[in-house]
């Protein structure tokens, strides 16, 4: 059909846009009727356009979905459009400050970004500096490989078994960074991985945990971390992408983003100093049945 469909309409343009976004101020990647999300942006821009009458004649399409406050680097929509050329200089002027488009291509007709993507990379970042990465690196090891994931995961009816095809984690600015590629993940599943990891780097658990989990048996009970550190880094497909500018508005927002970031934990620093338990005391609240 999607043959068909190029063929009834040549003038019509398949364009694959690679974004970024900040997740904080998104109730997710998917559209969901009433809340402010990353896909509900983009069409709302490809209609101001007029860059199709509605997502579905445009064959909107999403490498991937995130959830509430996951950010992505590397996400890429799809879409179908006889004005590329309006899309590629225009659109970044209507997407809003959190939301970006940084390289576009031009691919064949019935090209669809998430079942065509051949590998995914997302990385995880760490808050806590006290981690020990290597550890955790060595621990990481244990995901490569095809593995069943219903432990790292909520698999909701899906087939839990999938490659990895990496898994290390690296030290940056001096907080542990994990990143994992593979062809395709489960819900949540970074973020469980990220989970074990912590537990290991901070000393809560060794590097077996992993393994043993991967074998079948939870051995305690684990939570997906939190979803602020997780960001979509990458989407493969084996062609390049060429590079867009994202715009004044775009690097504006995420400088003033960083900025308040750092003044943020600044200000939390001295705050945690301040209610810090003095030493030799004993904190009240652990004694509490």
């Amino acid at each position: 059909m999607e043959e068909d469909l190029a063929s009834d309409h040549p003038e019509v343009t398949r364009l694959a846009l690679r974004c970024g976004y900040l997740g904080d101020r998104f109730s997710g990647s998917q559209v969901q009727a009433g809340a402010r999300t990353v896909e509900g942006e983009f069409i709302a821009a490809c209609l101001r356009l007029a860059l199709f009458s509605d997502p579905k004649s445009g064959r909107f399409q999403a490498a991937g979905r995130t959830d509430r406050g996951v950010h992505a680097r590397g996400q890429v929509f799809c879409i179908s459009t006889p004005s590329p050329e309006r899309a590629i200089t225009l659109l970044r002027y209507h997407l809003p400050a959190d939301l970006w488009v940084t390289g576009y291509a031009r691919v064949s007709p019935g090209f669809h970004p998430r079942h065509q993507a051949a590998h995914r990379t997302y990385r995880y970042f760490f808050g806590e500096t006290d981690l020990d990465a290597r550890a955790m690196d060595e621990a990481a090891r244990a995901f490569e490989g095809t593995c069943d994931f219903s432990l790292f995961s909520r698999p909701d009816g899906r087939d839990p078994v999938r490659t990895v095809l990496s898994a290390r984690v690296f030290a940056e600015s001096g907080i542990a960074v994990f990143e994992v590629r593979a062809e395709s993940f489960l819900w949540h599943m970074v973020r469980y991985m990220a989970s074990a990891l912590f537990l290991v780097g901070s000393g809560e658990a060794d590097g077996t945990l992993i393994a043993t989990r991967l074998n079948g048996d939870p051995c305690s009970q684990l939570s997906p971390a939190p979803p602020g550190g997780l960001v979509l880094w990458d989407v493969e497909y084996g062609f390049s992408f060429s590079p867009l500018d994202p715009g004044k508005k775009a690097r504006l927002f995420l400088e003033r983003e960083w900025s308040a970031s750092r003044a943020r934990a600044c200000v939390a620093g001295h705050l945690a100093a301040d209610a810090a338990c003095p030493a030799g005391s004993e904190d009240p609240e652990e004694n509490i049945p």
